[in-house]
């Protein structure tokens, strides 16, 4: 029993560890974790998932925010609209059976690896706070680098919200995956702060996904929770440590292989069983 007490709380290091060093991309990893190293179900993976997710993300968000890495208006309005969306993803997946939930995901887990990999040399990957030159399709900044929420920029990035937060209620995901590249792409920011503002947004989307997950009535092991979740914290600190110690696009090469891994041995699992 103590042995699993203690994988259990080195599993979820290793998920702070990823979390700390991309920004929120490693809660990818928490589900298969969950599920094939501990034998959670796979509903009750979700809901451990998003508790451990945003907790951490909570820790990650504080730290850059004393650093000036966050910036508030456009995360809110990113996490509101998440936060709608991920009671909708965590009614969806009911009704997707648990098999073919896990292979959906996997699949989800191969093109973000193919996109972060083609991503790696590109320019925004090495940019520090605020891209003034890189002027979205919708979102532009003013000369002082304050992002212009116009109408049409608003909707974009609230569409993208909305859509993070269902695959966040469905997969037990943070989002980091889609929301770092997201800020870059439309809101003109660099990836440091693109990484402070979506651990603003995960923690605040996991928040919803998991008060949907217990008012629904669905299992959650406080113990396993608690233990993952303290694991979790302290490979927060050292992939915070390490990210800054790397460059951008080498980076996104390691996290970009390591999900190829994990996804293939989902594939694996599910054609075996």
């Amino acid at each position: 029993m103590d042995l699993i007490l203690v994988l259990t709380a080195v599993l979820g290091a290793f998920v702070g560890f990823s979390l700390g060093l991309t920004g929120g991309g490693g809660a990818i990893f928490a589900v298969p974790i969950l599920v094939y190293g501990l034998g959670v179900p796979t509903r009750e993976a979700v809901g451990i998932s998003l508790l451990t997710v945003g907790s951490t993300a909570l820790v990650g968000f504080v730290q850059r925010a004393r650093r000036g890495m966050v910036e508030f208006p456009t995360g809110l309005l990113f996490a509101l609209a998440g936060m709608f969306g991920a009671p909708i993803g965590a009614r969806l997946a009911d009704y997707i059976p648990e098999p073919l939930l896990l292979t959906i995901f996997a699949g989800l887990m191969f093109l973000i690896a193919v996109r972060m990999w083609i991503k790696a040399n590109e320019r925004s990957a090495n940019l520090p706070i605020i891209d003034n030159d890189n002027a979205g399709p919708t979102c532009r900044r003013d000369p002082e680098g304050r992002l212009r929420l116009t109408s049409q920029c608003a909707l974009l990035l609230g569409v993208v919200g909305l859509s993070t937060g269902v695959l966040t209620g469905m997969f037990g995901v943070g989002g980091g995956f889609i929301i770092v590249p997201a800020l870059v792409s439309f809101a003109c920011m660099g990836m440091q702060r693109a990484i402070g503002t979506s651990l603003l947004i995960i923690t605040l989307v996991s928040l919803s996904g998991t008060t949907s997950h217990i008012v629904a009535g669905k299992e959650l092991s406080l113990q396993t929770a608690g233990l993952f979740t303290a694991g979790s914290l302290v490979g927060l600190f050292i992939g915070s440590w390490l990210a800054q110690r790397m460059a951008g696009p080498t980076l996104q090469r390691v996290f970009a292989i390591s999900i190829v891994l994990v996804a293939s041995y989902v594939i694996l699992r599910n054609l075996t069983q």
